[in-house]
């Protein structure tokens, strides 16, 4: 007898997931888009799929300055394509009506798909997808674009019972790459929640943006920083350690593994702060020796040098 009624229960269970499954998959046509934070990443994402998606775009933030300074970069970006004819004043014009700044996450009531662009921060990243939760539509997917969270945790924020997964399956992370407009890339990562069909949508979806898509676990770093961050973090021991000097280390690496940039130059335009707070992450989360980060590392961050948005980091901006 208990078997039979445990049967039905699964069956019963099987019969939600499978009309949840059908509800995102008959919606993962994006018509309305949601950004969450209007700094350099957000902004990003948001002109992207707006020009290249051809999607309005709800772009939220809570300070007002911070709305304008990223529309206004923006214009300066969309002015730029205009100046070298990559695209028409109408297109432009186009574009930027398809940008709607807004103040609160109440204005997001009635998008498609939301992206999360808010600093580092697990709390506040917990904070945004509980209440993303609660007013997104029950269809929209709930993305993240973490470069170093546990999408299962951000996932887990938005239900208060781990047996209710109606909002966490719909949680995924797409971590574009820095600046957006111009990388390709774009690190598509499941929680242990994640449902196919959200992994899915998440996928067609950055692709129609024109990014092409990488899927990774959730792992610490996931595939970009787990690869990226200790080869720059080795780079910097051999600085410190006297191996070879900055411009040695940066033209190697150019020259011999035709990489655009070497990696002390790299990690100045991703942020020496950045740089180690992810190495944190990292060496905590895994607990290996190998990924601790460089005394060097540590001090220059320590001393304000963060790289180019500081004026000074390996080199000087």
């Amino acid at each position: 007898m208990v078997s039979i009624i445990a049967a039905r229960h699964v069956v019963r269970l099987s019969r939600r997931m499978r009309l949840f499954s059908t509800t995102v998959a008959r919606d993962a046509e994006v018509k309305r888009l949601g950004v969450v934070g209007a700094g350099q990443m957000g902004l990003g994402i948001a002109l992207v799929a707006a020009q290249k998606a051809n999607v309005p775009v709800t772009l939220v933030d809570s300070s007002q300055k911070s709305l304008d300074k990223g529309l206004a970069f923006a214009e300066k970006l969309l002015a730029k394509d205009v100046s070298k004819q990559r695209i028409t004043q109408e297109q432009a014009d186009t574009v930027r009506d398809l940008l709607k700044p807004a103040t609160s996450l109440d204005s997001l009531g009635e998008i498609d798909f939301v992206i999360e662009a808010v600093p580092e921060i697990p709390e506040l990243k917990f904070d945004i997808f509980s209440k993303l939760a609660q007013i997104c539509p029950k269809h929209a997917i709930l993305a993240t674009n973490t470069s170093s969270i546990s999408i299962t945790r951000i996932a887990a924020a938005t239900t208060q019972d781990p047996r209710d997964t109606s909002n966490s399956s719909r949680v995924v992370s797409t971590h574009f790459m820095n600046p957006v407009p111009i990388q390709k890339g774009v690190e598509i990562i499941s929680g242990l929640q994640t449902s196919k069909e959200t992994l899915d949508a998440a996928v067609a979806f950055c692709e129609r943006m024109g990014k092409i898509a990488s899927v990774s676990a959730d792992s610490p770093g996931f595939l970009a920083n787990r690869i990226l961050m200790p080869y720059i973090n080795e780079a910097i021991i051999c600085l410190d350690t006297g191996v070879g000097s900055r411009d040695s280390i940066d033209a190697i690496m150019k020259n011999g593994t035709n990489v655009p940039m070497g990696p002390l130059q790299l990690a100045d335009f991703i942020g020496l702060d950045t740089c180690l707070a992810i190495m944190k992450v990292l060496h905590t989360e895994t607990g290996d020796s190998k990924y601790r980060p460089s005394v060097l590392l540590r001090n220059m961050v320590d001393a304000g040098w963060l790289g180019k948005k500081s004026g000074k980091g390996f080199y000087d901006y």
